[in-house]
């Protein structure tokens, strides 16, 4: 029985993991009303959204800190802990005021000097930030509830930075935390957002606990995305971590979870006749699939080892192996930006149509001086599309004469090692594999993975001087055709020098009991107006 009838059978037939299913307090009947129990798309590792950029601490990251900006469903910017901003005549100095009545969940109140700590922090960190943090004259408070950022020179997508959904956003903390080092962990886990999290109900790989947070004050206007009023319905969210999707869809159909955060597609049909159950697309917008290369090291830092992958990989291959047999949930995608989004472009990507060239990718591995040393894949398998995609690449990878090193691990470990700039023998990393939200790359404002800035990129480091230059002309654009034109050589520069490999654009589904209202569409799961009957 291969994989995928395996998953089917067992969550057709509403098995539970052999340990007997959910380990949890029973709950009254009230009780359970304000109780929201949630599998997300992962284990909840470690809970710095600034240190690092998984998706999952993001997602729970955003019901514990606010932020000064929120974007709304239409990529907008809007005030969030923010009252009111000005920007001076030349464009170089911003002055923010903040709302009055702010609070920290340990009943302190929410000051300039917090807001000011957070952002030196995050700027260190974020690739918008880092193009700020480079035209900074100086960031201060001026009393409690205002500071100034002042610049050498004007920078125009200032509240975007300030209010982008895609990790590192600027989550802000007390002072005394935002001061840690920006390249190690926090430790304490305080915020002003809707939801306090439970720290000693924390159990890495089991749990996460959220409550709601009496003395927050939502905005007036209604919620959209990460903009508006966070109303929170419910007093308790629980996160439930469940690697294997059957024990996941069981307990979906059983009752004992309310929300299902990304089902595979193998069980949609399974989770569709369940009468007590809605199942939809969770984003329109999908999601980008990547192929992360160490640029680094030996052999990707030649990029005629990175281009031989490109003529070798079949799209579909990867795509079917994510998404199953629906050719409705999956585009090929020969570029790095979201299809049907004004900038989406194909610039470049010949490489990646017509039939695949394993022989010409062997001719071209063998000029860049490989010669058979391990090469070193790390493959998170309690993701279902990191695993999909680390299963497809060992065989593409062995076809074309590479000696795979296939280091089977959990998405916190691959988080951890990402990081690590050593070669891959002294516990680094040749190759891992993630995915990009689409609301994350319709243009490079806030596209981590397409910068190719050096130590400053994203996981991989790559330092192409040709993408830096189309991303600036990005920003410096007057009109929408400008911008089409720097993004079109953007992608023909970042797929000549194969900043990463993208496998594809794929949509995903997320699933809920029917008794659950208020589940919103977008790129991270939205718990605001959420409620249960």
């Amino acid at each position: 029985m291969d994989r995928r009838t395996f998953i089917k059978t067992g969550a057709g037939a509403g098995i539970i993991a052999a340990s007997g299913g959910l380990s949890a307090p029973a709950l009254s009947q009230g009780a359970a009303a304000k109780t929201l129990r949630f599998v997300p798309q992962a284990n909840l590792a470690n809970f710095d959204p600034i240190w690092g950029t998984q998706y999952v601490v993001r997602n729970a990251a955003a019901l514990v800190w606010d932020t000064l900006y929120g974007v709304d469903s239409t990529l907008t910017p809007q005030r969030q802990m923010v009252e009111s901003e000005e920007v001076s005549a030349d464009g170089r100095t911003w002055t923010f005021k903040l709302r009055p009545g702010l609070k920290f969940h340990d009943g302190s109140p929410v000051l300039a000097k917090d807001c000011v700590q957070s952002l030196i922090r995050w700027s260190f960190r974020d690739p918008m930030g880092l193009m700020i943090k480079a035209i900074q004259e100086e960031i201060v408070a001026i009393d409690d509830r205002s500071f100034r950022w002042k610049l050498t020179k004007p920078y125009p997508k200032m509240l975007l930075a300030l209010g982008k959904n895609n990790a590192p956003c600027t989550f802000i903390m007390p002072e005394r935390i935002a001061r840690t080092d920006p390249f190690q962990q926090i430790s304490e886990y305080i915020g002003s957002g809707p939801m306090k999290f439970v720290r000693n109900e924390w159990v890495p790989g089991a749990r996460a606990v959220f409550e709601k947070f009496a003395d927050y004050v939502p905005r007036s206007e209604p919620a959209s995305w990460l903009a508006g009023g966070k109303r929170m319905l419910v007093d308790r969210i629980e996160w439930v971590i469940m690697p294997d999707p059957a024990t996941a869809s069981a307990a979906l159909q059983n009752g004992e979870i309310d929300w299902w955060e990304n089902p595979i597609a193998d069980l949609v049909p399974v989770l569709r006749r369940n009468r007590n159950i809605r199942v939809d697309i969770g984003d329109p917008l999908g999601n980008i699939g990547a192929f992360r290369l160490n640029h680094l090291h030996p052999p990707f830092n030649d990029v005629r080892a990175r281009r031989a992958i490109l003529m070798a990989l079949d799209q579909e291959e990867f795509m079917r192996a994510i998404v199953g047999s629906d050719d409705s949930l999956w585009k090929p995608l020969p570029g790095f930006f979201t299809p049907g989004t004004p900038l989406y472009t194909e610039e470049g990507g010949e490489i990646l149509k017509g039939r695949r060239d394993i022989e010409g990718a062997k001719r071209l591995l063998a000029e860049s001086g490989y010669k058979g040393e391990p090469v070193t894949m790390v493959v998170a398998q309690d993701q279902p599309v990191t695993k999909a995609q680390g299963d497809v690449a060992n065989e593409l990878l062995k076809r074309i004469g590479m000696n795979v090193d296939f280091v089977a691990t959990d998405w916190g470990t691959t988080g951890q090692r990402r990081a690590l700039k050593t070669p891959p023998a002294q516990g680094g990393w040749n190759i891992f594999f993630s995915w990009h939200a689409g609301a994350d790359c319709t243009n490079p404002a806030g596209y981590t993975a397409i910068r190719a800035n050096g130590d400053r990129a994203w996981f991989g480091w790559p330092d192409v001087p040709a993408v830096e230059t189309e991303v600036t002309a990005w920003f410096e654009a007057k009109n929408l055709a400008e911008e089409k034109a720097a993004i079109a050589r953007l992608n023909k520069a970042a797929l000549d020098n194969v900043v990463f490999v993208p496998p594809g654009f794929f949509l995903t589904y997320t699933a809920w009991r029917s008794n659950v209202t208020g589940i919103t569409k977008g790129p991270l799961p939205f718990f605001w107006d959420v409620a249960k009957a």
